[in-house]
């Protein structure tokens, strides 16, 4: 009995190793990721090593920390390389230049000196090369809460084998143009050739879907105010206009379908799709790292079929073609497609276990396996991506599950018949009729459920991801079995408790100046009351400042504003209005003159009668009291109005009382210049915004001394009127005045009592 302990406890201490093993390609991801993320700013990724660490030791596989720290030097000495490339640009940053490149749709790539460069407003012509002149601007940083950080979009689309776009031509003119000269020009324009027959609409979806030049689309109108992109994003169909796996399959699946017909040799069934997928990637499409993601898992699962191989791992597939473009692409570790891109495949990753926890029922095979697949597919790529997808737009579409369902099978049908007419060059005509039904119904779609409730999200900091990683942690041992359902929903109510109760037990009351260049936007934001004066604008681009500003408010929790007010009819005041009362619910539109000659507030004033927003011509002596804060308007009278808007704007008084009594006076006075900024009796406030960007027709020594203000704030960014002026910022000086800039600080949050 003693002799046969030994033997039987052998077993034992091997059923302690897990059932699930990783592969090398896990290893590599590992270490990839640990190498990438920190020197990128992501601290916490350290946690990495000693999570690969503590694998390979459970595991005993010793050769998979040697595996993660081998890619994990490959990757950083990929980044070092990307990082250190000079800027040949640099010197002419700011000056009038005129460029000379090939236009891609995208990016002007230059010849001499070896460069890329974005266009701003984007040129009519889809490519080609272009003789353009402008200012050249470095690219933005965020500078706003949730806001869209275009120098590191520009960067991530660089590599260690690719030039990152390192400078904006701002005022972009096109001052000659030549078709393209390149195969893939050509190609893309014989594509093209296929779909001119198509109404605009149709058109430009194919364009999006086929080519992932998504120009036309996005601002294309369904109604006055209401965009293309308005519809997808609202329904949670964004990612059908997103080159993607789903494209990929479509095609490669279609036409092995066509090559089983076909007398050819069993490598040849893999190496036709390998070829077309190669051409695909290479002179088709634009490059996003959806598509190359999903065309390089194509190749290696393709050549594994095709050498004998069978079917590759699949989690080991995701992690190797992850590790592998980072390695090429490593700045794209931190863009929200490639996250995006990938965690929705992890999330698919996990389609079988989920389908084999439902009711017996649910999994015979035809209608009911179908459909429960459909759902669950939808609701694992959403739930994978919950977190980045709420914070970047916003919100959860609650119509995304039935939208999804109903555009899924539009698309399977679209994009074959849109690639065979783009192929078939002229002759893609004979495919119009189904095209266009096709491309309207799922726009109706989009249009029909973009128009369904989106439940409210703020920006997602560490809480929220520990939140939401500890009931995915929970989800998934319940899906492996190892935990009951009960305990998994206590898990995840928990969570979801954990981060709604933070901002209700402790609401923001604070002042918002909010970056957007050379214009104002101010957030008023207490519990009692949510009011934006002005929304920024472009006059000399192409830019909607809405796209910067809503993803502000909804960083900052404002879902919703009691009051929008436009100072005045200048176009970098209001608009980016115009989408603001698009995007969220106005309770009110203030107004000062209703100035008939401009066209951006008539613009306005059409948005809101759509949207059913009340306006009200504010005038001297009106006032909202909410709580302990109190909004005064100083100005216009109104009996008489200047042929000068900026002597019409809007100006503010904010009185805000603190609970020991104490009342902090802020100003907003618009673009008031000398004297009426200090004939309006402003009297002494704590916090003055600068009149009209530091122009020094305004912020006058008068009304230093008139105020006594101790901080100002100047909203301002690059410009050629030479603000902040010399004048006014000698003067605030003078004045013993501190003084806040947006185009330094960024957006600059003051706290209220």
């Amino acid at each position: 009995m003693t002799r046969s302990a030994g033997p039987a406890a052998a077993p034992a201490l091997e059923d302690v190793q897990p059932a699930l093993r990783l592969g090398w390609p896990l290893y590599a991801l590992l270490g990839v990721l640990g190498a990438l993320l920190p020197a990128l700013g992501y601290g916490w990724a350290w946690a990495l090593w000693p999570l690969t660490l503590g694998l390979a030791a459970w595991e005993r596989r010793p050769w998979g920390l040697a595996v993660a720290l081998a890619l994990g030097a490959l990757a950083f000495a990929s980044l070092s390389a990307v990082q250190a490339r000079p800027d040949p640009l640099r010197p002419w940053l700011g000056a009038q230049v005129t460029l000379r490149g090939d236009w891609d749709g995208q990016f002007l790539t230059l010849h001499d000196p070896p460069a890329r460069v974005a266009l701003s407003p984007r040129p009519s012509q889809r490519r080609g090369q272009l003789t353009v002149r402008g200012r050249l601007l470095p690219p933005r940083e965020r500078s706003v809460p949730g806001g869209f950080d275009q120098a590191a979009w520009l960067r991530s689309q660089g590599g260690l084998l690719t030039l990152a776009p390192t400078a904006v031509l701002a005022g972009a003119e096109v001052k000659a143009a030549q078709p393209p000269d390149t195969l893939k020009g050509w190609v893309q324009g014989w594509f093209e050739s296929g779909w001119q027959s198509l109404s605009p609409r149709a058109e430009a979806l194919l364009r999006g879907a086929e080519l992932g030049d998504r120009s036309d689309l996005n601002e294309m109108a369904l109604s006055p105010s209401y965009t293309v992109r308005d519809a997808f994003t609202r329904s949670g169909l964004t990612h059908l206009l997103a080159l993607s796996g789903q494209h990929v399959t479509l095609l490669v699946g279609v036409l092995t379908l066509l090559l089983v017909r076909l007398p050819l040799p069993a490598w040849g069934r893999y190496a036709v799709p390998a070829a077309f997928v190669l051409v695909y990637l290479g002179m088709i499409v634009n490059t996003s790292p959806s598509v190359v993601r999903a065309g390089v898992t194509g190749l290696l699962g393709l050549a594994a079929l095709g050498l004998g191989r069978g079917r590759l791992d699949a989690p080991s597939l995701v992690a190797l073609v992850a590790a592998a473009l980072l390695i090429f692409y490593p700045l794209w570790a931190v863009t929200p497609g490639f996250q995006l891109s990938f965690l929705a495949v992890a999330g698919l990753l996990l389609l079988p276990r989920v389908l084999a926890r439902l009711p017996a029922g649910w999994n015979r095979p035809g209608l009911p396996l179908w459909l429960s697949g459909s759902v669950a597919v939808t609701l694992l790529a959403q739930a994978a991506t919950l977190p980045l997808t709420a914070g970047a737009f916003g919100g959860v579409p609650l119509s995304s599950l039935p939208a999804n369902l109903l555009a899924g099978p539009l698309m399977s049908l679209l994009i074959p018949l849109g690639f065979l007419a783009g192929a078939l060059g002229p002759l893609g005509a004979l495919l119009k009729w189904p095209l266009e039904w096709l491309s309207g119904a799922l726009l109706a779609v989009a249009e029909f459920f973009g128009r369904w409730p989106v439940l409210p999200w703020g920006a997602v900091g560490p809480a929220g991801f520990f939140a939401y990683g500890l009931a995915a942690l929970a989800g998934l041992l319940w899906l492996r079995g190892r935990v009951r359902a009960p305990a998994a929903l206590a898990t995840l109510l928990a969570c979801m408790l954990l981060t709604a109760l933070p901002p209700r037990l402790s609401p923001a009351r604070q002042l918002v100046f909010l970056d957007v260049g050379q214009g104002d936007a101010t957030l008023i934001q207490t519990p009692e009351l949510r009011m934006l004066v002005d929304g920024g604008g472009t006059p000399h681009g192409d830019y909607d400042l809405s796209r910067t500003t809503v993803p502000a408010l909804h960083s900052l929790g404002v879902h919703a504003l009691d009051v929008v007010v436009a100072t005045h009819s200048d176009a970098d005041h209001i608009e980016g209005l115009s989408g603001v009362l698009r995007a969220l619910p106005v309770g009110e539109l203030w107004i000062g003159q209703r100035d008939q000659e401009s066209r951006n507030l008539a613009a306005l004033l059409a948005v809101a009668r759509e949207r059913g927003v009340p306006v009200r011509e504010v005038r001297r002596g009106d006032r909202v009291q909410a709580g302990q804060l109190r909004v005064d308007v100083l100005w216009p009278a109104g009996q008489v109005w200047s042929t000068e808007p900026n002597e019409n704007s809007v100006a503010l008084r904010l009185t805000a009382t603190g609970p020991d009594g104490r009342a902090f006076r802020a100003a907003l006075l618009g673009d008031l210049p000398a004297p009426l900024e200090y004939g309006i009796g402003l009297g002494r406030v704590d916090l003055l915004k600068t009149p009209h960007h530091g122009s020094k027709h305004s912020t006058s020594a008068e009304l230093l001394r008139e105020t006594g203000a101790r901080d100002a704030v100047i909203s301002v960014g690059f410009n050629t009127f030479g603000h902040p002026s010399h004048e006014v910022l000698d003067r605030l000086n003078a004045a013993g005045t501190r003084v806040w800039r947006t185009d330094r600080q960024g957006t600059v949050i003051w706290p209220l009592p």
